[in-house]
């Protein structure tokens, strides 16, 4: 079997929407022949300066998730978290852009409709399950 690419991911989320996080993590665990890095921050281990110290304002978080999103192959967007977090998930988004980052939106879990704001800026809109998810990395990760 040939060598399967490794797929370099940003996950857009909010800690207190943690679940949604952790299940997607999972989702993409526990995929067959779907190999993954992911560069969101982990809850344990928060974002840093280049220094290695904590980020400590506004300017030091956008750097940092800036470094984050720079090398990925695509970004993930949890759509059903926006709205309550919009200020810094639309600055993940925005760097995204700015960066020519796919991004891949995933519909809230037994949704129809997503915040505008997500659908207008995404390369491609999915349902919550592994096999849309999986094939829009394949087929919109650079």
């Amino acid at each position: 079997m040939p060598l399967l690419k490794t797929y370099d991911l940003f996950i857009s989320h909010a800690w207190k929407y943690g679940d949604d996080y952790c299940r997607l993590v999972n989702l993409l665990d526990d995929a067959n022949y779907f190999c993954y890095r992911n560069y969101s921050a982990p809850k344990d281990n928060p974002l840093h300066n280049l220094d290695g110290s904590d980020v400590t304002n506004k300017s030091q978080i956008t750097s940092a998730i800036e470094r984050k999103i720079s090398p990925v192959n695509a970004v993930l967007v949890i759509s059903g978290m926006y709205y309550n977090n919009r200020d810094w998930m639309q600055t993940e988004i925005d760097i995204s852009i700015n960066k020519n980052k796919p991004i891949i939106a995933i519909k809230p879990w037994g949704n129809k409709i997503m915040p505008t704001e997500v659908s207008n800026v995404a390369d491609v809109i999915v349902g919550w399950n592994t096999s849309s998810i999986i094939d829009a990395i394949r087929n919109y990760a650079l």
